[in-house]
């Protein structure tokens, strides 16, 4: 393989183009098999609803809502192919070293987005709808439009499978000597302080959702905060 260092801009617009043009291509194909089977999907998506009555206010409105849970699922059947068209682009610039950094951050990014998302869709949604439901009284009946379940559904999926990716960056920052751990429990009031605000920023506008938030990132924190004396540990006994 060409090595970048080698390589003109037209070489590095032409291997560029070439990445994006089979990403989109991984896109539209995602995309094509998504709609195919979106009766299947769309079950799945709504299943933390049941009992609830969805609804749809115009007459586009569910085929918009269709179009885009395949756009979202279409996107993430294609992510492998777009991670691996992406690591392909930047693999000649990289460094031995790197290359091991940069691989272990995919992977294990993929992996706590996925855990975050899981925990989102088989915890905390349900949580969330059930505590909404109850506040219903007797004149008034919760009913919920399908593009509005929608918007809550993926604010929290996206939500927490960003969130679940804390303890890869803080691993990854004391791996490059960039933090430690006696600088995460120095600034951990000021970490608490950031979570609840964080939380109140991405997460739908209730107190529940952004407490429901705030706590797993808590935990995250502190479990980040033991990985990193691990690692701490581990050089220094390496460097001895």
């Amino acid at each position: 393989m060409e090595q970048y260092g080698k390589m003109s801009i037209i070489g590095h617009l032409s291997e560029l183009r070439k990445r994006i043009i089979i990403s989109f291509l991984a896109f539209v194909v995602g995309f094509i098999i998504s709609y195919t089977f979106i009766d299947e999907i769309r079950s799945f998506v709504l299943k933390p609803a049941q009992g609830l009555e969805l609804i749809y206010l115009s007459p586009p409105e569910l085929f918009l809502a269709y179009l885009k849970i395949a756009f979202i699922t279409g996107f993430i059947l294609a992510s492998p192919v777009i991670i691996l068209q992406f690591w392909l682009f930047i693999k000649p610039a990289l460094k031995k070293e790197e290359k091991k950094h940069l691989i272990f951050a995919m992977i294990m990014g993929l992996i706590f987005f996925l855990i975050g998302a899981s925990f989102a869709y088989y915890v905390i949604i349900p949580m969330s709808i059930n505590f909404f439901v109850r506040m219903s009284v007797d004149d008034i009946t919760p009913m919920f439009s399908v593009v509005n379940y929608l918007k809550f559904v993926n604010s929290l999926l996206l939500s927490f499978g960003l969130v679940f990716q804390l303890p890869l960056l803080i691993i990854l920052l004391s791996q490059l000597n960039l933090i430690t751990p006696k600088t995460l429990r120095k600034y951990r009031k000021f970490v608490i302080l950031a979570i609840f605000t964080v939380s109140a920023f991405i997460t739908p506008p209730d107190i529940i959702s952004q407490v429901m938030m705030a706590v797993p990132m808590m935990i995250l924190y502190e479990f980040s905060l033991i990985a990193s004396s691990v690692i701490y540990k581990r050089k220094k006994n390496k460097n001895k």
